[in-house]
């Protein structure tokens, strides 16, 4: 894997893109890199006393180093948890590129890497007229392809690797996700998508209850830097 940042994207929503993301992180800095994470838009907010809060984003800005604000971090954080073009709408409030090139720049400035998470699959849009590809094209980000484990993951994590090709974006690896903790204990499935997908497998998280972020960076079988 070469020295861009990273784009974590995954066969659907709920598969464990925010742990692959923070266990990056820490995989990252493990490595003795400054690696911070980003969560672009982010719908299921909670308000605080310090504003709108997404867990996902919170957590990706617990596991970074340095400590990023959280404006750079959700630079969109949408109240509703429904799908972004969904949560914006009702939210009224218009999801541009601009802000998301920005708030990246500032994070880049003071890291050696950073790991952005997209939302659900990689074929939900940030908003009308708005791809997630569009903004790995901007960023020149390289994917990571998160799969959850599960009947029928075999298919979504082809489709997924076709569709991020077709983009003109590079699936550089894939991480499988235990999001069910009994299905696949031999590996079988693990193999078969080893098997199919264009890209190397970058580890095999275990499911986790509660997730683990730190354990789960041990677990990757990835290549220094």
């Amino acid at each position: 894997m070469s020295a861009c940042d990273l784009y974590v994207t995954g066969t659907d929503t709920g598969v464990g893109k925010t742990l692959v993301s923070a266990a990056l992180l820490h995989a990252l800095r493990a490595r003795g890199l400054r690696a911070v994470g980003m969560k672009p838009v982010a719908s299921g907010c909670e308000r605080t006393a310090e504003g709108w809060r997404n867990e996902d984003a919170l957590a990706l800005r617990a596991a970074s180093d340095p400590r990023p604000s959280y404006a750079d971090v959700n630079p969109y954080p949408l109240p509703a948890a429904t799908a972004p073009q969904l949560a914006a709408r009702e939210a009224d409030i218009a999801i541009a590129p601009a802000p998301l090139l920005a708030a990246h720049a500032r994070l880049a400035a003071t890291a050696d890497r950073v790991v952005v998470e997209g939302v659900g699959g990689w074929l939900a849009p940030f908003a009308d007229g708005f791809e997630q590809s569009q903004l790995v094209h901007a960023l020149q980000l390289e994917v990571v392809l998160v799969v959850g484990l599960r009947l029928g993951c075999l298919s979504h994590a082809r489709l997924s690797a076709r569709a991020i090709a077709a983009d003109g974006c590079r699936l550089v690896g894939w991480i499988g996700s235990g999001i069910e903790p009994d299905f696949d204990r031999d590996g079988a499935y693990a193999q078969l998508l080893r098997d199919a997908l264009p890209a190397p497998c970058l580890g095999v998280l275990p499911h986790m209850q509660p997730p683990d972020a730190v354990a789960a960076a041990r677990t990757l079988t990835w290549p220094p830097p």
